[in-house]
């Protein structure tokens, strides 16, 4: 385990149940370690462009960009402003038992781009297996997932290898 492993699993705090990721990137410097953290294992793989999803993913994915000197890419949800021609898939039920529609601008990977997928937790692995289609849909190779926080089923942890998280979610305190 890793000194931010570490430093995870100690600050992660829980409100009304609901685990608050998003608030440890207002700590100095937590936001730059965790995206040095998600990006190391994918150092080494030759990505082009991280891509997030909305909206927790893109603060964490567009930093694992920079950290990788490639480029970003937004999947987005319904209601957003997102121009130009899109694939749209929707995603399985997720944790909530939610269907959520996902869309892509397909110029934005080019045909062979190796794209790693980044998200700050997955839990059933709905949302991360649906963008992994719609970047294959446009011609980008699937590079992987990274994770803060990996709660996946086994299954789906082998569907979607490599699978890289720092910490599982049964080493969190709820």
């Amino acid at each position: 385990m890793s000194a931010f492993h570490d430093e995870l699993v100690a600050q992660l705090q829980y409100f009304e149940g609901h685990s608050d990721t998003l608030g440890l990137f207002a700590e100095d410097g937590f936001l730059s370690r965790a995206a040095a953290a998600v990006a190391g294992p994918f150092r080494e793989a030759a990505v082009r462009k991280v891509a997030g999803i909305e909206a927790r993913g893109f603060v964490l994915a567009s930093c694992v960009a920079v950290e990788l000197g490639a480029g970003f890419v937004a999947i987005r949800k319904p209601g957003s402003i997102h121009p130009g021609p899109k694939v749209e898939l929707t995603a399985p039920p997720d944790w909530r038992g939610l269907e959520t529609t996902l869309r892509l601008q397909r110029h934005v990977i080019a045909a062979g781009d190796r794209v790693l997928i980044v998200d700050d937790w997955a839990e059933t692995g709905s949302k991360a297996s649906t963008a992994r289609r719609l970047v294959e849909s446009c011609g980008g190779v699937y590079a992987g997932l990274s994770l803060l926080v990996d709660q996946l089923p086994d299954r789906v942890r082998e569907e979607l290898q490599p699978v890289a998280a720092v910490a599982l979610a049964d080493e969190l305190r709820a």
